[in-house]
């Protein structure tokens, strides 16, 4: 449970931790209009007017969400005057806005060249800058920002920012000094400082800065744990531990310092009093249920480095479920829980319960969705996922799975209703349609609907030829009324290539290779899909009877077919063929 700091030197966009004295709220539309106005050269009117058109013709593409319509009509606008500045800045933005920081950013310099004094291009030009890793010069446009507007203390945060980023520490502590003469003592300013400290080697200042918080509100538990926190990272366990058990002599309800004392405790190879602490910091109640279940997922994950056992997870668990029992996030982590030890149907159950809690998570239907199909329970899969097709009647995912619950119940006539609807909601995915083209092909198979059947397999194959389940079943099913047994054994063979030790598989293939009176080799492959977990189904028992068969071997064709009938084949192919000692063609 190793800490996690900060990196003071990985930021986002205008982020802002201080007041800003010198700051405004300023629109898009402000930004153009304004820039507009300071950047106006002698045109003659009609070319003035047919600009200004261009110009808010662009702006309103770009507010319409039509990024390129509106670049062509800015790139129109710099035709008409190629030192419209304000038109260099809507076409960086957008160009920003994709990614396309080099040009952005040519476009930007070359507004700023002509309009020295904007202040919104020196800004989009530093944050681009900054996306482009070109730190120092985003420092130096916040310099001259300053020097403009030497009291915006959001231009001096952010200066800090890029001369941290670009490594020069002791230029960034002393502009974070210079803004914390400005604020006063701040505790994010401070860890900052900190931070920049340690990364500049300058450890005894670190500690000064913390100490200094401490000095400033020395009630505030918190400031003690970052001190705690300095000191085991320095490897100081002794002055560590002082300081965490001071924030409990503080703050005895702290439910964060058991998560603390854990993780010093984990340091020093104290695996079980780390473990206590860690269960202290689950049953506080002064903790935020998301903050125990990052912990959760961070420790699970990494079971080597936290020492988390089976059972101590399953301890943890235990504990979430007694603190937060109306939380269905709870039940979901205890249906992972069960899902990473195989326990499929206990994992349903906890599922079940989360969705009492919160039925509108589409995300835990659909697992739920899944645990049913694994579980082979289509009744339950045919119920659930009705209830879910009412709650969220766009997700083309729960048709599919009602389909299949359909076509196992023998319900094909609602199976292909179903599909029919699902593939509404399909939108660029010719996976997911790939496959319920081939359900719908199965559901019309069954009610021997032959032609059309497989009119639909070659329409999935064709828009997923990956789809090994619809290559073995088309195959299959052409092998058993003996058409197009070439171009049946190219389907099946690809399949085994994919997966050469599935029994199903191999049986299918096998199948072919006997329909086209290939027997020797149809005996190989059939003794592989024995060998591969076959031995116990009967219709690939029956199948190596009928090969044996073929192969002037009856006697050892009725053993096999009798063993089909004893692991479960009912028949009356395979009792007449018991009866009279003969191969029977179905």
């Amino acid at each position: 449970m190793k800490k996690l700091i900060a990196n003071f030197s990985v930021v986002v966009l205008f982020v802002a931790v201080v007041s800003c004295s010198g700051g405004k709220n300023i629109t898009g539309q402000q930004v153009a209009i304004a820039a507009v106005e300071n950047s106006k050269t002698e045109l003659p009117e009609q070319k003035r007017m047919e600009f200004d058109y261009m110009f808010s013709e662009a702006l309103k593409q770009k507010m319409f969400g039509n990024p390129q319509n509106a670049i062509q009509i800015l790139s129109g606008c710099l035709e008409i005057d190629p030192n419209s500045s304000a038109a260099m800045y809507e076409l960086a933005s957008i160009h920003a806005a994709n990614n396309d920081f080099a040009s952005a950013s040519l476009l930007l310099e070359k507004a700023i060249s002509i309009n020295s004094n904007n202040i919104w291009y020196k800004q989009l030009l530093a944050q681009i800058y900054q996306q482009s890793k070109r730190f120092d010069d985003a420092a130096r446009i916040y310099d001259d920002l300053l020097n403009k507007d030497p009291e915006n203390q959001q231009f001096l945060y952010t200066k800090a920012i890029m001369l941290a980023s670009a490594k020069k520490y002791d230029e960034a502590i002393k502009t974070l000094k210079i803004l914390e003469k400005e604020t006063g003592t701040n505790e994010q300013i401070s860890v900052e400082i900190q931070e920049l400290y340690l990364l500049n080697g300058q450890v005894d200042k670190a500690f000064q800065e913390i100490r200094k918080l401490i000095d400033y509100n020395p009630s505030e538990s918190r400031y003690y744990g970052l001190l705690a926190d300095l000191y085991q990272n320095q490897g100081d366990s002794v002055n560590a531990l002082k300081y965490y058990s001071k924030i409990l002599e503080l703050d005895p309800e702290s439910g964060f310092v058991h998560f603390s004392l854990a993780n010093y405790y984990l340091e020093n190879n104290q695996v079980e009093m780390s473990f206590e602490e860690t269960k202290k910091g689950f049953s506080s109640k002064n903790v935020e249920l998301q903050t125990k279940v990052q912990l959760y997922m961070m420790l699970a994950s990494n079971r080597e480095q936290s020492k988390l056992t089976n059972e101590k997870e399953l301890e943890l668990v235990q504990i979430l479920l007694e603190t937060h029992p109306d939380e269905f996030l709870v039940y979901t982590i205890q249906a992972d829980n069960f899902l990473r030890n195989n326990k499929l149907a206990e994992a349903r159950e906890a599922l079940l319960k989360a969705l009492q809690l919160e039925k509108n998570d589409y995300m835990i239907w659909e697992r739920l969705l899944f645990i049913d199909n694994d579980l082979q329970d289509w009744k339950g899969l045919y119920e659930h996922s009705a209830s879910a097709i009412e709650l969220f009647p766009n997700q083309p995912n729960v048709y599919l799975l009602k389909s299949v619950a359909c076509i196992q119940l023998e319900k094909y006539d609602e199976a292909v209703a179903v599909i029919e609807e699902g593939l509404d909601f399909v939108v660029d995915n010719p996976a997911l349609k790939g496959q319920m083209l081939m359900l719908k092909g199965e559901a019309l198979y069954k009610q021997n609907k032959i032609d059309e059947a497989f009119q639909l397999f070659d329409e999935s194959i064709k828009l997923n030829p990956e789809n090994y389940i619809a290559l073995n079943n088309y195959a299959y099913y052409l092998s058993l009324i003996g058409r197009d047994l070439d171009k049946a054994e190219r389907m099946s063979g690809k399949v085994i290539e994919r997966f050469p030790d599935n029994s199903t598989y191999l049986d299918t293939y096998a199948w072919v290779l006997f329909k086209k009176g290939n027997y020797t080799l149809a005996k190989f492959y059939m003794e592989a899909a024995i060998k591969y977990g076959g031995e116990n189904n009967p219709v690939i028992l029956e199948h190596y009877g009928d090969i044996l068969f073929m192969l002037n071997k009856p006697e050892e064709a009725k053993q096999y077919w009798e063993k089909a009938k004893e692991k479960g084949g009912t028949s009356k192919v395979l009792l007449q063929k018991i009866k009279e000692q003969k191969y029977i063609e179905e």
